[in-house]
């Protein structure tokens, strides 16, 4: 049997019948045809203008920004400090540009892709129109890997076919596994109180909130937005 067929099988039903017929496993997506072979480069843009996230090109080195930071010297004037990975071996280094100092930003792709599920610290997930799947380590989507589950639909950022970062919806349904006990002899309702959520985390949710209830979270921030059939979406 396929290790594509086998991967979908982990699957709900609803999945596992569209996708056990052509699905295909790639730790690397460089091997699927709707992979660029070659990332088109950006344009040039001034240091001050880069942001985390950006990727740019130096001395002949593709780098992700990691952080970025202006700084003021006094009379030798401001500069821009900036913690970069390189993209091909992982390596971090640190880099002082002038603000207006003109740096190649390269520009990445951004694809959507299925979270099928997350085993040892890797996240398997699938392009939904080709079917293709990629493993990524769950690194890539930071502290948010948590909010990972079946079926759940995630952004990845892409140079030359490889994942640079990775990003959950802005806001998901979690359930309540349970609430803090209220304390004893305190008069006054506290404004919030520590929920356990059926993913581990722990999060700040009304005093009313029980047990079992399903809940809206920014994952940006981990608060509270309201219940399921209650949340604003703005």
């Amino acid at each position: 049997m396929k290790k594509g067929v086998q991967l979908v099988k982990r699957l709900s039903p609803s999945l596992s019948t569209v996708f056990s017929s052509n699905a295909s496993t790639h730790s690397l997506p460089s091997s699927s045809p709707w992979w660029s072979a070659s990332q088109h480069r950006g344009v040039k843009v001034n240091a001050i203008h880069l942001r985390p996230g950006n990727v740019i090109e130096k001395s002949g080195r593709v780098y992700q920004i990691v952080e970025s930071e202006h700084k003021q010297r006094g009379r030798g004037g401001a500069l821009m400090q900036m913690e970069l990975r390189d993209v091909d071996n992982g390596n971090k280094v640190s880099f002082r540009f002038g603000p207006e100092e003109t740096v190649e930003r390269v520009f990445v792709e951004e694809r959507s892709f299925t979270c099928l599920y997350t085993e040892n610290n890797t996240a398997f997930l699938i392009e939904p129109e080709t079917f293709d799947q990629l493993q990524v380590p769950l690194d890539l989507f930071g502290k948010s890997a948590a909010y990972l589950k079946e079926e759940m639909k995630v952004r990845l950022q892409l140079y030359d076919g490889r994942p640079l970062t990775a990003a959950v919806p802005k806001r998901v349904t979690c359930t309540i596994n349970e609430t803090q006990t209220p304390m004893k002899g305190v008069s006054a309702t506290p404004r919030f109180k520590k929920a356990l959520l059926d993913n581990g985390l722990t999060v700040q949710v009304p005093p009313y909130l029980d047990t079992g209830e399903q809940i809206i979270i920014n994952t940006e921030d981990d608060s509270y937005l309201g219940r399921e059939h209650f949340a604003i979406f703005i």
